[in-house]
C-alpha cells in the first residue's frame, strides 16, 4: 500500500516535518510493508520557507533584519528562478519573543519589509510573502517604513503609535517594489479591524489584554482612515496582525497559502499515485474547514479519488463537517494516549501511537 503522509505543523509542539516523521514511525509499526511518502506542508506561517525550499529548486540566502522588538534576527529568502519566497514569521514571529515580553502594541513588522527589499535587490520579478504566526499588530506599518514609507519613525514603532498618526506617505514604498509581482500567501480571511479584524481575533494570542485589543483595533481603524480604507475591508487584510493590509496597499494579490504550497509540491499528482492520503494538524476545529492545510489536502485527495484520513492532536468537529470537507475519518492523538495533557507532554510519541492505531484499520496488510 502506498500512503502519502502530508501533515501541517502541530502548532507549538511539532513542525510539519517532525509530524510527518512521527506518523510514519507509528504507521510502520503496524504496517512495515507499506510504502510511505512524506510530504510536510505549510499554509504561509511558520515552516512555509522550509517546505518551499525543499520543493522549489533555488538557493536560500540569509539576511540580518530587525526583529519584532527591534533586536536583530536572522531572516531568509529562498530564490528560485525569478521568484523569491519569504516567511514573515522569520522577521516578526511570535516564537521570537518569550511569553513575558510579548506586547503587540510595540512589536513591529519592519524586518519583513527589509526582507522584501533584499528580495527585490536580488532581482526577484515575483515575490511571495507567507503570512502567519506573527507577534505584530501594526497593520504592516513597519513593513511599509522599511520600504520607504513616511514618517518612518512613527510607522515602525508598533500598533499603538498609529493611533495619533496625522498622515502617511506610502508612495515611496510602492516605488521600492515597482515592477515586482507581489503574492500574499495566507489562508486567513479576516479583515483589518472590527469584530472580525486582526486585533480582536488574534491580539489575545499575542499577549494583548482586553484593553489593549480595544486600543489596537481603534489604532488600526485610524491608520486605514488616514492611509486608505478600501483594502482594509478585503479578506486577508487582517492576516499577520494586518501585514496583509500593507501588502494589499502595495498591490499584492492574495492566494490561499495551502493551495500555493500544494501546487508547488505537485500534490495532486502525488495523491493520484497513492492509495491513501494522510494529513493532520494540532487541532482539527472549525478553522480547519476554512481553507487550511487539512481542507486543502482533503480536496486534493477527493479530486484524485483517494480516501483522506486525518490524525490530529485533538478533533473538535463532527462527522458531518468532516464529510463535507472530504475527510473519510479523523483520529485524535489525545485519545490514543488517554488525554490531551499526555499528548502535549510527548507529542511525537502520541502522534506515532495514533498512527499505529490508524494503520491497523486502514492498511491493506497481507
Amino acid at each position: 500500500m502506498h500512503v502519502l503522509v502530508a501533515p501541517d505543523k502541530f502548532a507549538g509542539t511539532l513542525t510539519a516535518a517532525q509530524a510527518a516523521a512521527a506518523i510514519a514511525d507509528g504507521w510502520r509499526r503496524a504496517a512495515p510493508a507499506d510504502t510511505l511518502e512524506l510530504m510536510p506542508l505549510a499554509d504561509g506561517g511558520p515552516g512555509f520557507l522550509e517546505v518551499i525550499a525543499a520543493a522549489v529548486p533555488g538557493r536560500t540566502r540569509s539576511a540580518l533584519v530587525t526583529g519584532p522588538l527591534g533586536e536583530p534576527v536572522p531572516g531568509r529568502i529562498h530564490i528560485g528562478a525569478k521568484t523569491a519566497y519569504i516567511e514573515a514569521a522569520d522577521a516578526c514571529g511570535l516564537h521570537l519573543i518569550p511569553p513575558e515580553r510579548r506586547d503587540p502594541e510595540v512589536t513591529t513588522s519592519y524586518g519583513v519589509g527589509q526582507l522584501m527589499a533584499a528580495a527585490v535587490d536580488a532581482g526577484a520579478g515575483r515575490l511571495v510573502v507567507g503570512l502567519g504566526g506573527s507577534a505584530t499588530n501594526d497593520a504592516g506599518a513597519g513593513l511599509l517604513a522599511a520600504l520607504g514609507a513616511q514618517p518612518a519613525d512613527a510607522l515602525r514603532c508598533g500598533g499603538s503609535s498609529l493611533s495619533t498618526l496625522k498622515g502617511a506617505e506610502i508612495a515611496p514604498a510602492r516605488g521600492r517594489i515597482h515592477g515586482t509581482e507581489l503574492v500574499i500567501a495566507s489562508d486567513v480571511e479576516n479583515i483589518l479591524y472590527g469584530s472580525h479584524g486582526a486585533s480582536v481575533t488574534f491580539g489575545p494570542q499575542k499577549g494583548a489584554s482586553p484593553e489593549q485589543v480595544e486600543r489596537l483595533d481603534a489604532a488600526l481603524r485610524h491608520f486605514a482612515q488616514v492611509v486608505d480604507w478600501r483594502p482594509a475591508n478585503q479578506p486577508g487584510a487582517g492576516a499577520a496582525g494586518g501585514i496583509g493590509y500593507a501588502l494589499l496597499l502595495l498591490g499584492g494579490r492574495r492566494t490561499p497559502g495551502a493551495e500555493l504550497v500544494l501546487d508547488a509540491l505537485g500534490a495532486r499528482d502525488r495523491a493520484t499515485r497513492a492509495d491513501l492520503v494522510l494529513t493532520g494538524e494540532g487541532n482539527l476545529d472549525w478553522q480547519s474547514l476554512r481553507g487550511k492545510v487539512v481542507a486543502g489536502v482533503a480536496r486534493v485527495a477527493q479530486e484524485a479519488g483517494r480516501p483522506c484520513v486525518v490524525i490530529a492532536g485533538q478533533v473538535r468537529v463532527g462527522r458531518r463537517e468532516l464529510s463535507a470537507m472530504g475527510v473519510d475519518a479523523a483520529y485524535s492523538a489525545a485519545d490514543a494516549v488517554g488525554s490531551a495533557e499526555a499528548a502535549l507532554a510527548s507529542p511525537a510519541s502520541s502522534l506515532a501511537a495514533a498512527a499505529e492505531r490508524v494503520a491497523r484499520t486502514w492498511s491493506r496488510r497481507p
